[in-house]
């Protein structure tokens, strides 16, 4: 017992290592919408704790003093959006500045209040137990900024597609049950020549595409309507907003391309891709070429992974994961690894900590495409989905697709598929081994059946 009992500390049971200082010179932020409270070292001033208004000349101030007070790393809260211009600023004036998760400094149960929060994080801070988030550089935090509002956008534009739905359903013009997409090429003719004020069902189904399987007359029918003059003008409303909203989303692309230009470090171009061209909703211009040039190497390469998802992923981590010392810290940041809740030496729990985690929210979308894929991450998924429930099949693949992200990212290697079949093969020796094993353990010997 007493062997037991020094592996599982390391070191003899006479031996105590007491709380050392590992940050003399820290300071604790408690944030807030109006203001911010400050704790330091209780040497360095008259009054440590001081509160501090959010306006930038206060701002200023607080940095200023924490300069006067030998001040040299910072622990906030991430609190909303009220941190940021605090750390930006802070961090410009040369501060190491922590963000910290607000579960990991929760204080002694019925002591709460601002004053307190601030020194409870300064004292922690100062015995080294807390560790900041990941934040990326700057400028690739331009880019997830820009890509994020590009998100917005496509959200926003699929509201208006809606709303153009509901107001051709109030008119009875059922459009959509004869072509699948009302935005398309056929849909959008059709729907601006009745905003132009053309009613006659034949005229408006000539102008249906070569591509579209319904008749003229079918779309004819489909579009006798009432044509009321409330719901005319919301649908005129509504494909007003969707040209807007069309128009920022170019000048947004633009905006992306010309930062991905800054952020470029590579100068050759991707070899030439057999897959398919990317969603509708990706930018004009060539997204793949600059990512490349960022990145050094083709996330594209990978199955599942199209050119929106691997800006998704890059936006948001950045090319350089040299900040993740290995591939578990990566996975766990992203929370795609399993968790561990072990009491009595039994794992009660195992389940993904809940992160919002854009990254994994996209490796998720793209291991759910790899159902129809004849790829060996594509064999890999559908055989997890006959292990498990579906939830848990998709985390598992994305925390793989995840591992390969990492792999390319830091050793800069392109991906390369061995094929489903390959992926089969090796199973099945994989399993006949495991299988030779256990009869061996029992005595018995593994005999394949005879034709």
């Amino acid at each position: 017992m007493a062997e037991r009992n020094r592996k599982l500390t390391g070191k003899s049971s006479g031996q105590h290592r007491s709380l050392e200082i590992a940050y003399p010179n820290a300071a604790g932020i408690d944030i807030g919408n109006a203001a911010h409270f400050v704790a330091v070292p209780p040497d360095r001033d008259d009054y440590p704790v001081r509160e501090f208004p959010s306006f930038t000349q206060d701002l200023h101030a607080l940095a200023d003093w924490l300069t006067a007070c030998r001040v040299d790393t910072v622990a906030m809260e991430s609190t909303g959006v009220y941190w940021i211009p605090l750390f930006e600023l802070l961090e410009a004036r040369g501060f190491k500045v922590l963000l910290v998760n607000a579960r990991h400094v929760k204080n002694v149960s019925g002591r709460k209040s601002d004053v307190l929060d601030c020194q409870w994080l300064q004292q922690l801070m100062s015995y080294g137990l807390l560790a900041g988030a990941f934040r990326p550089d700057d400028e690739v935090c331009v880019l997830r900024s820009l890509w994020r509002q590009r998100a917005r956008l496509l959200r926003e534009q699929g509201r208006q597609v809606q709303r153009m739905q509901k107001a051709l359903t109030q008119m009875n013009i059922q459009l959509a049950n004869v072509i699948s997409d009302i935005v398309g090429v056929t849909g959008q003719l059709i729907v601006r020549a009745i905003l132009a004020g053309e009613r006659d069902g034949h005229t408006l189904a000539a102008l249906k595409n070569g591509r579209i399987h319904a008749s003229e007359d079918e779309i004819a029918r489909s579009l006798q309507g009432n044509w009321r003059r409330e719901h005319l003008f919301d649908l005129g409303q509504s494909v007003a907003m969707f040209d807007f909203i069309g128009t920022q989303l170019a000048h947004c692309d633009r905006e992306v391309d010309q930062q991905l230009r800054l952020l470029q470090s590579h100068d050759a171009l991707p070899e030439k891709s057999g897959k398919r061209k990317g969603s509708r909703n990706a930018p004009e211009f060539d997204l793949r070429a600059r990512l490349f040039q960022m990145c050094g190497v083709d996330l594209t390469r990978i199955d599942g992974i199209n050119i929106t998802t691997a800006l998704a992923v890059v936006s948001e981590t950045g090319a350089d994961l040299t900040r993740f010392p290995t591939v578990r810290h990566f996975t766990s940041w992203l929370g795609l690894c399993p968790g561990t809740k072990i009491s009595g030496g039994k794992i009660l729990s195992a389940k993904t900590k809940r992160v919002v985690n854009r990254a994994a929210q996209a490796l998720r979308l793209a291991a759910a495409s790899l159902r129809a894929s004849r790829s060996a991450l594509g064999a890999y998924y559908r055989r997890l989905c006959a292990r498990m429930d579906k939830p848990k099949a998709v985390t598992a693949a994305a925390h793989k697709l995840a591992r390969l992200v990492y792999t390319m990212l830091t050793r800069g290697e392109e991906y390369t598929d061995q094929g489903q079949e390959q992926y089969e093969h090796q199973y099945r020796d994989r399993l006949l081994r495991n299988l030779a094993k256990r009869a061996e353990q029992l005595g018995m010997t593994l005999t394949p059946a005879t034709a």
